[in-house]
């Protein structure tokens, strides 16, 4: 089983790309998701072990833990300790769960990928990209968001630049979704076929 670490900065067209993935048959285990799960579940404690103030009515409040972290950025490492253990959990129970359901490929949707050294156990990288004015202009008309908002973020993220320069591919978001559904159409091909060549047909 070939596995695909999907990645992207903020607003490029990552979880679109995930879609993608997904509609040509391919499971896709979604990081941020995971992470929204545990913050009703096994992160709740945690989590309010250490910022009482963000846990109401028996889950991780998301608003006031973002309003924490934009105060205190350090926290963000210590958030990191937390919650990245209980989602490789997650992560590894998915990829067992393929493996033994035969899949040929598995998608890790994982935004922090090269931050977080998460390339480092996947086959291949594959970076959703696009113009950056095409991306300040996605996030910013998220509600609540703004300029130093996404700064914020974008100072957390490995530059996109290098993100493309470290992937095996790269989708280009910018155009159409029926444009980046065919280049998401061409590397599952090119991975098929080079998994041909080789003969193998299991490389977990």
């Amino acid at each position: 089983m070939i596995v695909i670490g999907l990645t992207g900065s903020i607003g490029m067209g990552k979880t679109t790309t995930a879609g993608l993935f997904a509609a040509e048959g391919i499971a896709v285990h979604d990081a941020d998701a995971a992470v929204h799960d545990l913050y009703r579940g096994e992160a709740v404690a945690p989590i309010g072990s250490v910022f009482p103030e963000v846990v109401k009515e028996g889950q991780v409040d998301r608003r006031l833990l973002a309003e924490n972290l934009a105060k205190n950025p350090a926290n963000f490492e210590r958030l990191e300790k937390i919650v990245h253990p209980l989602v490789r959990q997650r992560e590894q129970k998915f990829l067992e769960q393929q493996r033994q359901s035969g899949a040929d490929f598995a998608v890790l949707d994982i935004p922090l990928l090269f931050e977080t050294g998460a390339d480092k156990r996947v086959d291949q990288k594959v970076v959703a990209s696009c113009d950056e004015a095409i991306q300040r202009r996605r996030v910013l008309a998220r509600p609540g968001m703004t300029e130093e908002k996404l700064d914020l973020i974008l100072s957390r993220q490995v530059p996109d630049g290098e993100k493309r320069a470290r992937a095996d591919f790269v989708v280009d978001t910018g155009v159409s979704i029926e444009d980046a559904r065919r280049q998401v159409q061409d590397i599952l091909a090119t991975l098929r076929g080079r998994n041909s060549r080789s003969g193998k047909t299991d490389n977990a």
